[in-house]
């Protein structure tokens, strides 16, 4: 009969994944930052869908302010040379 495979090696829980659970202040401070993350992660988030926000609100005042002058220099032109 054949061998058998090897078992794959155990691997370490990384670094600063969990706290020791018998610190208390370690976890209360790995909350703190996830937290921290999160709130800042919502931020982002919202300060992005403002700055959309803007950006559209004025491509279309730049183009409503287009349109009105476009019409202006028409208007403009029609009555100068009777058009």
């Amino acid at each position: 009969m054949g061998r058998m495979a090897a078992s794959a090696p155990r691997r370490r829980p990384e670094e600063g994944a969990h706290p020791p659970i018998g610190d208390p202040l370690a976890v209360h401070r790995a909350f703190r930052a996830h937290r921290h993350k999160r709130l800042v992660r919502i931020e982002q988030r919202r300060e992005v869908k403002q700055a959309r926000r803007r950006f559209w609100i004025l491509v279309g005042t730049l183009f409503v302010v287009a349109v009105f002058l476009s019409v202006t220099i028409w208007e403009q032109i029609q009555s100068m040379f009777g058009i």
